[in-house]
C-alpha cells in the first residue's frame, strides 16, 4: 500500500497522463528511514523538504506541519507491517496542469515504504570502487542542492557505473571539481583532515552530511568544508559516502588508489550508539 494525499490506497494512486512530477519532474522528495516506528533525523528531513518546495515556489499546505507528516508516513507503515526498519520515500509534486507555466502551485503528495534488513547502519567492507563520472556535470546552483524528481545525472551515471563493473561514480561540478558521489555525500580524510565539499560546490544538502559535522566535533576531528579536486583522491587517506539509508560507505578503490575505513569504522560505531540502534 501506498499513502496518496492522506489516503492508503494500492499501487494505483493517480493517472500519470497528466502528473506534472512524472512528465516535466516537477516535484521533490525525501526519503527516510524508519527504527522501531520512529522517524530518524524528522526535524532535518523536514525542513529540508520545507526549504526545496519554497525553492520551486511550490504552495506549502497549512496543514503541512512536521507532526502531520510524521503522522502520515507512520500510518503507512504500521499499515505495512514495517515498523522495526522502514525505508520511505515521501515525493511532493506540483498538481495537474499547464505545461512548462503550471496552472496551480498546490500540491500533492505520495508516500511510499519498503523493509529495510536492518535496524542498525552496517558498514558494508566489499569491495566498493568508484571513478569519475564525466559525460555530464552539476551546475554550482541552488537548485543541485536539493532532492528534485529530475535525477538524469545519476541516473546515467549508475548505468556507467553498472557497465564498468564500478559501485559508484563521484560527480564533478561545472568547474571540475569533486562534489559527491551519485547516492550520497562525500568525505575524504588527509593528513588527519576531514573535508567535505560546501553546499555552494553543489553538492546536495544531506542529511546524513549534517550528523557527520556533530559527530566529527564530539570526536574531537578536525573537519572543513572546502573544494575538492581530483587530483585530491590520490592523496587521500580514507574516502567514504554518507546518506540517511546506507548511513556510511566506504570508498576502497579509486584508480589504482586503495584505502583505508578506520575512521568510517569508528563513526559508525558513534553512529549506531548515538541512535540506539544497537
Amino acid at each position: 500500500m501506498v499513502n496518496f494525499n492522506g489516503t492508503l490506497v494500492e499501487h494505483t494512486a493517480s493517472s500519470l497522463s497528466e502528473n506534472r512530477g512524472f512528465l516535466l519532474g516537477d516535484g521533490v522528495f525525501e526519503t527516510f528511514k524508519i527504527v522501531n516506528n520512529q522517524i530518524l533525523f524528522l526535524e532535518d528531513h523536514y525542513f529540508r523538504l520545507m526549504s526545496s518546495m519554497r525553492i520551486l515556489r511550490m504552495e506549502i499546505p497549512m496543514n503541512f506541519t512536521m507532526e502531520f507528516i510524521e503522522e502520515q508516513i507512520s500510518e503507512l507503515v504500521q499499515a505495512n507491517k514495517m515498523e522495526d526498519s522502514a525505508r520511505v520515500r515521501m515525493t511532493v509534486y506540483r498538481n495537474n496542469g499547464g505545461f512548462y507555466l503550471p496552472e496551480t502551485n498546490e500540491i500533492s503528495y505520495l508516500i511510499q515504504a519498503s523493509a529495510l534488513k536492518s535496524k542498525e547502519y552496517l558498514l558494508n567492507n566489499d569491495r566498493y570502487e568508484v571513478d569519475l563520472f564525466k559525460d555530464f556535470y552539476i551546475t554550482k546552483q541552488l537548485l543541485s542542492t536539493i532532492k528534485s524528481t529530475n535525477k538524469a545525472v545519476q541516473i546515467v551515471g549508475s548505468i556507467f557505473a553498472n557497465e564498468n563493473n564500478l559501485q559508484n561514480c563521484l560527480l564533478l561540478n561545472d568547474v571540475k571539481n569533486v562534489i559527491e558521489a551519485l547516492n550520497g555525500n562525500l568525505f575524504m580524510l588527509k593528513d588527519s583532515i576531514l573535508t567535505t565539499p560546501p553546499i555552494s560546490e553543489g553538492c546536495l544538502n544531506g542529511i546524513m552530511r549534517k550528523q557527520i559535522f556533530a559527530f566529527a566535533k564530539e570526536m574531537d576531528i578536525e573537519i572543513q568544508e572546502a573544494p575538492i579536486s581530483p587530483f585530491d583522491l590520490q592523496k587521500a587517506d580514507e574516502l567514504f559516502v554518507t546518506n540517511v539509508i546506507s548511513g556510511i560507505q566506504s570508498i576502497s578503490k579509486y584508480r589504482k588508489k586503495d584505502f583505508e575505513n578506520v575512521l568510517a569504522t569508528k563513526l559508525v560505531q558513534f553512529l549506531n550508539q548515538r541512535f540506539n540502534l544497537i
